[in-house]
């Protein structure tokens, strides 16, 4: 599975940016109307202008003339003000819609994503490209369709005041659509690879501040720290090519901006000399021109705007074209599951998981230890449904574990890892994320169950930074007593635990859980001791099956493991043997 997410493209993205428009068809509709009646607003009072000039010049009073223009302005005035508010909370929905469905889209992903691909990615796609869409929707979008409809509306008059000389002005803005298209043509792929820069630095500090303590413990900070500074390296050249894109455009539209009012004053005073126009017309055309500078420019000031949120977009919408999470589908018909010859590599590299068979009796507790790297967590992913096997079936009640809907998972089978995440809360709050029609004696049940005697309410706030990774893991697997699946799989569940604390859970666990299926990947190999029967991994494969005493019996890589175990033990501390896999 690959580590990147998709990006949308274009056609995507108008599809996207339609289908929130469609929502919101009044406002949208509304917010156009009223841009469009400032826009002609504005053009009356420029062409009165020119009317008032020639009534000068023919001896005419022009009392009349002046108090329209001024009340075209006020109206223009009155006009541009609502429609900014109009267009500003039409802008403030459609934002509100996408947050809410890039949170249905993360919610939705299958967990063998999540698991997979960047961290980073996916938190820049949920911060940094959002931020970026709603700062476009709530300033550039109103301010480019103003600028738009204004633009559009000068040119059509300059056209209809005299054609010769509205081609003249249009003919000197070719300089401003030569060097719109060359920026064009270039910006969205770099903008696209600036935002997976960002997503590179966005992943290199989360993975440093989630590992800072085996960094310390393994000696590798200047490691981390090259790794993070290639990201940030790669991230500052991104940056330095889109800021030269747009040192390339902004000269080039600064010296076209003043080429049609040179160009039309130049024409109009050689088409005035021959009669052919009057000053009145000359004025006002280039009135409309000199008028045409301020919204060409609003468009590209806020052009890099749009083109650097416009591949934010495509990465939100590139979330709408992952694989789903599977629908309902048929119920597993009993507990028991089954592995056959079941075969797991990650992306490019060999199975790390072969040729596994395996049983789990319903009701059964099972261990699974191995040394570091032997493939256990592997294992118990895909026995969880979070991942799919390359080759062979993980079932449960003979229907694929894969292919069973969240909820549907839920109610079978549970993984519970080291890694556990704290919501932002009271303990209540964390704890009805399991369960929430449980009420506060099965809360406290479920604490007592796990032995977390330091909740001394329920309604206690509650953070990672202040409970510190014990107390974290005691509440997660107080989540799972509250779920009630029917099988366990525990990866290493009470690593962040003491062995007192680790040990006292584990029983407490084995007495809520009598009668369910519990698999748990052993690192303390007094919880195989305890279990029904123990697998033992060895280079991706099953190599012994069979319960602790037979296994310690045989002589095999279970009994030096357990021999190895037992040696290095001292008091209650005991070494982590099997980490990882």
């Amino acid at each position: 599975m690959s580590r990147d997410l998709p990006v949308a493209d274009r056609r995507q993205v108008r599809r996207a940016a339609l289908r929130l428009v469609r929502r919101d068809v009044p406002g949208f509709a509304t917010t156009l109307l009223l841009n469009s009646l400032a826009a002609a607003a504005a053009l009356v009072s420029p062409w009165l202008l020119g009317r008032i000039v020639d009534a000068i010049s023919a001896g005419g009073t022009v009392d009349l003339l002046a108090a329209v223009a001024v009340g075209a302005a006020l109206a223009q005035l009155v006009l541009s003000r609502y429609a900014e508010k109009v267009g500003t909370r039409f802008s403030e929905r459609v934002q509100e819609r996408i947050r809410a469905e890039l949170l249905d889209r993360v919610l939705a992903l299958p967990s063998a994503t999540v698991e997979h691909v960047r961290t980073g990615d996916l938190t820049a796609r949920g911060t940094t490209d959002v931020a970026a869409v709603g700062r476009t929707l709530r300033d550039a979008a109103p301010a480019i369709l103003v600028s738009s409809l204004q633009a559009l509306f000068l040119v059509v008059a300059v056209f209809l005041v005299d054609p010769v000389l509205g081609a003249c002005g249009l003919l000197a803005l070719a300089g401003i659509a030569a060097a719109s298209r060359w920026y064009l043509r270039r910006a969205r792929p770099a903008y696209l690879e600036e935002g997976d820069a960002r997503s590179d630095v966005a992943e290199q500090l989360a993975a440093n501040a989630a590992g800072a303590r085996t960094i310390e413990a393994l000696g590798l900070q200047a490691k981390r720290a090259r790794a993070a500074e290639r990201a940030i390296e790669r991230s500052r050249d991104t940056q330095l090519r889109t800021l030269f894109l747009r040192s390339v455009l902004w000269p080039a539209v600064e010296v076209s901006s003043l080429l049609p009012p040179v160009l039309v004053l130049l024409a109009g005073g050689v088409f005035l000399d021959r009669g052919q126009v009057t000053l009145g017309v000359v004025v006002t055309c280039v009135l409309y021109l000199r008028q045409l500078a301020q919204p060409i420019e609003t468009i590209l000031i806020w052009l890099e705007q749009l083109q650097s949120s416009g591949a934010s977009f495509a990465r939100i919408e590139g979330l709408a074209t992952t694989p789903r999470s599977p629908q309902p589908g048929a119920e597993p018909e009993g507990d028991r599951i089954e592995a056959r010859g079941v075969h797991f590599a990650y992306e490019g590299g060999d199975d790390v998981v072969a040729d596994v068979d395996l049983t789990v009796r319903p009701g059964e507790r099972l261990a699974v230890v191995g040394p570091s790297g032997a493939g256990k967590s592997t294992l118990g992913k895909l026995l969880a449904g979070i991942d799919r096997p390359r080759l062979g079936t993980v079932t449960v009640g003979s229907a694929p574990v894969a292919d069973l809907s969240p909820a549907q998972l839920r109610e079978h089978v549970v993984l519970v890892t080291q890694e556990q995440h704290l919501f932002l809360g009271t303990v209540r709050d964390n704890l009805l994320l399991a369960d929430p029609t449980a009420g506060d004696d099965r809360l406290s049940e479920a604490l007592a169950a796990v032995g977390a005697d330091w909740v001394t309410s329920l309604d206690s706030p509650c953070s990672g930074a202040d409970l510190g990774p014990d107390r974290v893991q005691q509440l997660a697997l107080a989540r799972v007593v509250l779920a009630d699946p029917h099988t366990v799989i525990l990866d290493e569940a009470t690593a962040m635990l003491d062995p007192r604390t680790a040990r006292r859970a584990e029983r407490s666990l084995a007495a809520v859980l009598e009668g369910r299926t519990v698999i748990a990947i052993a690192h303390r190999l007094h919880t195989a001791r305890d279990a029904d029967r123990v697998v033992v991994m060895d280079g991706g494969r099953v190599v012994e099956v069979g319960a602790h005493d037979e296994l310690v019996a045989a002589g095999g890589v279970y009994e030096a493991l357990w021999r190895s175990w037992q040696g290095s033990r001292s008091g209650d501390l005991v070494e982590d043997l099997g980490v990882g896999g």
